[in-house]
């Protein structure tokens, strides 16, 4: 039995652009030419035509086992038969969402020790925010409120995650943000002049935390949050230099330091999250995506033993949550998504073997005249668009060159994603070597028809 109508794709479309309001969207430019995605599985998504797509970006950032994995579909469905939801709050729990907190205590670093759930990582953001403030609280310090993140960082939409992230545009819609964040420079070296070497330029841009904490105020400041790599900002992949000098600084100052793993954790690296990659070791952790390889929401965030002690001691009631904090089917899936992660040796595929794998491909796109730079940790990269290999300047109408890429590739049977003339990639961890050539060959082929475009 179906709950959707017959539908011809005219049909779909009408309705789609009377009624559905798409995140990130310009409806005008939209108009009726949504491009309605039907069916998925492995590595490939449908449109309604039943045109085949290689997905090289895990939906968005998310799928991470790939589409069309049975084991979440009957894992949500026996879950949804036996308790399809009761809440969390007043003293009431559920075996899903207890067992889960288990299996995240198992593959987090041993300085967590609590889970606080939520739906997405924007509400992850939001409630990271509402921790690290009220744990300076019930220390007796209401004036280290201050929370420091990066220029072109994402961290959600809602008002607390738009104002935490760097993005500038995202910041000139909706106004006024939250007060209390700042913001210091990405460790973005290909942006940069290039006059140092990328170890120093790590040092440098770290240097500004410092800098920034000194100008605020040590008794005012609260945490510092970075995504280990910057996901949505362009796949920026910081020197090997910047996260040892953030953590120091964190330590000298006694700053909270807080990772944003939505986009960096279950496996994406190469590591079960992107502090064990870069061997730091931060007071928590944001999360999303992954854990359910986007086939229910959840998010969460990951709590130290220091401050989960600090508030549990000494805060008396924590004044948040969400309706939807610690869903069971949600739970239920995030569980066996984690032992499919874990028996089928997903995390270290994608370090020893699919990586490095992709990793040499994608380097081979550097041959091309019209990429000057590629890189890549684990099955998460990205290619600089540039009309002159050897030099750094950027085409003239930035984002035009990336948005030529993207369209010949949708149209080509592959999606990637343009951040201005940056393109990004992010493909499901169960991706093929066989899948990964195509994946390449295709890419290949459209920077080809966008340098001719770009040059005619």
């Amino acid at each position: 039995m179906s709950f959707l109508e017959d539908r011809s794709k005219t049909d779909w479309q009408s309705l789609d652009s009377e009624h559905y309001l798409h995140p990130f969207t310009d409806h005008k430019d939209l108009g009726n030419k949504s491009r309605i995605i039907a069916k998925a599985d492995g590595v490939y998504v449908y449109d309604i035509d039943g045109n085949q797509i290689l997905d090289g970006m895990s939906g968005l950032w998310c799928v991470n086992i790939g589409y069309g994995r049975s084991e979440l579909s009957e894992a949500a469905a026996t879950q949804l038969n036996e308790l399809p939801y009761y809440n969390s709050f007043f003293q009431c729990a559920n075996p899903p969402s207890i067992e889960l907190a288990n299996k995240l205590d198992k593959i987090t670093q041993k300085q967590f020790n609590r889970v606080f759930y939520t739906g997405s990582g924007s509400e992850s953001i939001d409630t990271m925010i509402r921790i690290v403030r009220r744990y300076w609280e019930v220390l007796g310090h209401p004036n280290k409120k201050t929370i420091i993140a990066r220029k072109n960082a994402y961290h959600g939409s809602t008002i607390a995650g738009v104002s935490l992230g760097g993005m500038n545009a995202m910041h000139k819609q909706g106004g006024p943000l939250l007060p209390g964040i700042e913001h210091v420079d990405q460790p973005y070296w290909f942006e940069s002049d290039r006059s140092h070497s990328p170890d120093d330029f790590g040092k440098k841009v770290a240097s500004q935390l410092e800098e920034k904490i000194l100008e605020i105020g040590v008794d005012n400041i609260a945490a510092f949050v970075g995504e280990p790599i910057q996901g949505a900002g362009g796949v920026i992949i910081p020197p090997d230099s910047y996260w040892p000098e953030i953590q120091r600084i964190c330590n000298h100052y006694g700053i909270l330091m807080v990772t944003d793993e939505v986009i960096c954790g279950f496996g994406r690296l190469g590591e079960w999250f992107g502090a064990d990659h870069f061997q730091i070791k931060p007071d928590l952790m944001t999360f999303a995506k992954g854990v359910t390889s986007g086939y229910l929401p959840l998010g969460g965030v990951m709590v130290s033993e220091k401050v989960s002690s600090a508030i549990i001691d000494k805060g008396g009631e924590f004044a948040h949550g969400f309706t939807y904090s610690g869903h069971p089917a949600s739970c239920a899936v995030a569980i066996e998504n984690i032992r499919i992660l874990d028996e089928e040796n997903l995390v270290l595929r994608t370090k020893n073997e699919i990586g490095p794998y992709l990793q040499n491909k994608w380097k081979s796109l550097e041959d091309h005249p019209i990429v000057g730079e590629t890189r890549m940790v684990g099955l998460m990269g990205a290619m600089e668009l540039v009309p002159q290999k050897d030099n750094p300047q950027r085409f003239d109408d930035k984002s035009t060159a990336g948005m030529t890429f993207r369209n010949f590739a949708v149209n080509n049977g592959l999606v990637m994603r343009a951040v201005g003339d940056t393109i990004v990639t992010a493909p499901p961890l169960v991706i093929s070597e066989e899948e990964v050539d195509e994946m390449v060959e295709k890419a290949w082929m459209c920077l080809d028809h966008t340098q001719s475009e770009m040059t005619n």
